[in-house]
């Protein structure tokens, strides 16, 4: 069929859900047996959010083949099979790039460059080239309406009506309305101004969802059709749940997937949301309870481990538990110590960059080793799981990462300064005046696994493929040592070279790994690391209560 286009947009403030709410339709249109792809479009001036400080941003999530992405496509890759590339998010940063790259190149013929046609056009082509040979392609426009950075994606997306059909695209608004205490009402002003702001600009939605903390009535859903133009059926309630993946559930429940297809004009079978109700159930209703302190130095923000605290819940699911994700500031275990996480059933040290906190991080480690509690360290956790090994097992205090001390006599993880690249068949070279994105190894690489390690085990097979996104190396020159001392290689690129993943002899299960894991972790297929950690942590916990 013709590829249709569903534009999200959003209103009155940020962090209402945009992401949340096109990955639920994505879901939802899925279960019908449309194919869908998946677009952020952000207004941000970045290329992209690589190089952002999480505090400000949140994660940044990596696709397979390399792009350092805004957070929801985490989102998009989790509820929906659609296959996430660089295609599938833009920023003002890289459309003014590739304006600009082609006005350089004499591309334009010397004509005035302009933000309406050639920006706008530039949008346009990135949504088209999109969409890949599905049937639906849902493109989140970042930010807020009325934003003065978005309004050449909104224009951009205005035109795309008239350039494909009106039948063949959807406009879909997330606004708020507000529950005032005071008063004991839901208030529509918001609402009502943000559609207006939207229709300033020539949009008119065609479908609303209205984040709120409580159902909306039917007279409230009429009174915002009658300002905003629509038919009460076209508001749906976005109301607060206590998961996220029960939204596609909602959604469908107030027949927004029927919406949709109704106003697109597509014919398709019922939805089969079975797998979604047994999830739902399974969150709601597990047998066992843990606790994992995550240790790191961006805990004030949740959202710099979104894809982390995500598959920690997928692993719960596996083992019909429940995962209690308690957040400790590395900075506070190295001023106070390990106070805080000698409780837990489980200790994870994800990735990071910089010198902050690490002596914490460190001390994390240090007591899960010697304490026997399940140790997960992902990429920065795995550097800092190799270094204090180095410090405390095999009697090198001064080891550590080149990173933080470019002096240190023991660079146990150190700048590569050559390797095979296995993506782009190459040997690639980096220093310490190389920029920082363009030396990292970014996108999925493959590992082969050692047999009887926990790796091997958990994923049952003798290679994998793993994202990855970091700059230094487990240094081959100490390998022999440590492996001497109970260090285990648990896997490696194919040729040996690359160190992927490290574990303990004799813990019931300690594995740092230099990828990303978490990337690559769905709620209906948890990643096998997480959910051999869950379940090594919910052992922990039994024999704690055993020993009580």
């Amino acid at each position: 069929m013709t590829p249709k286009f569903i534009f999200v947009t959003g209103g009155v403030l940020s962090s209402l859900g945009k992401g949340l709410a096109a990955a639920s339709i994505g879901a939802l249109l899925e279960a019908r047996g449309l194919t869908v792809v998946l677009q952020k479009l952000d207004p941000y001036v970045n290329v992209d959010p690589g190089t952002m400080n999480p505090f400000q941003h949140g994660e940044v999530f990596v696709t397979d083949d390399g792009a350092e992405t805004d957070l929801d496509l985490g989102h998009y890759e989790r509820f929906t099979n659609a296959k996430i590339s660089q295609k599938c998010n833009h920023t003002t940063g890289s459309i003014y790039y590739n304006v600009i790259t082609k006005e350089r190149r004499g591309d334009y013929l010397g004509g005035t460059v302009q933000i309406i046609p050639h920006v706008t056009d530039e949008i346009k082509r990135s949504v088209l080239a999109a969409v890949n040979g599905n049937d639906l392609c849902i493109v989140e426009i970042g930010g807020t309406v009325g934003d003065i950075e978005g309004l050449p994606f909104l224009e951009a997306i205005r035109q795309f009506r008239a350039d494909v059909g009106k039948e063949n695209v959807l406009y879909i608004h997330l606004t708020l309305v507000p529950y005032i205490k005071t008063a004991g009402e839901l208030k529509t002003k918001p609402t009502q101004h943000s559609v207006s702001e939207l229709r300033r600009v020539g949009i008119q939605p065609d479908i609303l969802l209205c984040r709120t903390e409580q159902p909306l009535s039917r007279s409230l859903k009429e009174k915002i059709g009658l300002f905003c133009n629509l038919e009460p059926e076209a508001v749906i309630t976005a109301v607060d749940v206590d998961h996220i993946y029960e939204v596609p559930l909602k959604f469908h429940e107030q027949g927004l997937d029927e919406q949709i297809c109704r106003k697109l004009g597509i014919w398709t079978r019922a939805p089969h949301l079975q797998n979604w109700e047994d999830l739902v159930y399974r969150l709601k209703n597990p047998v066992h309870e843990v606790t994992i302190a995550m240790v790191g130095k961006y805990v004030d923000l949740k959202e710099s481990y979104k894809s982390l605290n995500e598959a920690l819940t997928h692993g719960g699911v596996a083992n019909n538990c429940r995962v209690n994700i308690r957040y400790v500031d590395s900075e506070k275990v190295e001023r106070e110590g390990v106070g805080e996480i000698q409780d837990a059933d489980g200790i994870l040290v994800p990735g990071g960059f910089g010198a902050r906190g690490v002596e914490g991080k460190i001390k994390a480690v240090q007591y899960a080793r010697e304490h026997n509690i399940p140790y997960f360290g992902i990429c920065y956790g795995m550097h800092m799981a190799v270094v204090e090994f180095a410090r405390h097992v095999v009697g090198w205090p001064e080891a550590h990462t080149s990173e933080i001390d470019p002096n240190t006599p023991y660079p146990v993880i150190y700048l590569m300064r050559e390797w095979f690249d296995y993506r782009s068949q190459k040997i690639e070279k980096r220093d310490e005046l190389s920029d920082l994105g363009g030396t990292m190894r970014l996108g999925a690489y493959p590992c082969k696994l050692v047999e009887g390690t926990l790796a091997h085990k958990a994923y049952k097979t003798e290679e994998i493929s793993e994202r990855h996104r970091h700059r230094y190396e487990f240094n081959n020159a100490f390998r022999a040592e440590l492996e001497a001392k109970g260090l285990v290689i648990g896997g490696t690129s194919p040729d040996g070279e690359l160190v992927e993943i490290v574990e303990l002899k004799g813990h019931p299960w300690f594995l740092g790994c230099q990828f990303h894991p978490e990337f690559k972790s769905r709620p209906m297929n948890p990643h096998p690391l997480f959910r051999d950690f869950i379940r090594a942590a919910v052992r922990h916990s039994h024999e704690g209560q055993g020993k009580s």
